[in-house]
């Protein structure tokens, strides 16, 4: 691996701190179930927001790793088999539509304050997974065992 790859091999591991940031906003809205907040449900929106937005950035993060390593023995076995690795593939290009088509949906057609500022989390998130579609096709390339074994 030269230089460059390692460098960014290394910025990789940002994907983390990120994805850390994501859980708490995740679990911070049920807190809200103990305490009596008069705005609670624009709060819980608020924290669903910043989820999205820190997960997309965090896996957009982790699209910088080395697509010639597999992670771990379960992730080999997905890349190695042609069928599991088409099928990942197409749930990652699922949920990428999924997510940009309601992000500017909620974006353009929603005249709700709360919900338009809930599709700029959908559309990072999107654009997270669509960096890590494209790190998959890489590692489903790089991996098979029908082309490469």
């Amino acid at each position: 691996m030269n230089k460059a790859f390692k460098y960014f091999h290394r910025i990789s591991y940002l994907q983390y701190p990120f994805m850390i940031a994501g859980l708490y906003y995740a679990f911070k809205p049920y807190t809200y179930l103990f305490d009596k907040v008069p705005d609670g449900l624009s709060m819980m929106l608020d924290d669903f927001q910043n989820t999205l937005v820190f997960m997309g950035v965090g896996i957009s993060f982790s699209t910088l790793q080395d697509t010639s390593k597999t992670q771990n023995t379960f992730s080999k076995k997905v890349w190695q088999s042609p069928r599991k690795g088409k099928f990942f593939l197409a749930m990652l290009t699922t949920s990428m539509l999924l997510f940009f088509v309601m992000g500017l949906l909620g974006l353009f057609v929603s005249e709700d304050n709360f919900l338009s500022e809930l599709a700029y989390g959908l559309i990072v998130m999107a654009i997270g997974i669509l960096g890590m579609l494209k790190t998959a096709i890489e590692m489903f390339e790089n991996h098979r065992l029908d082309k490469n074994g």
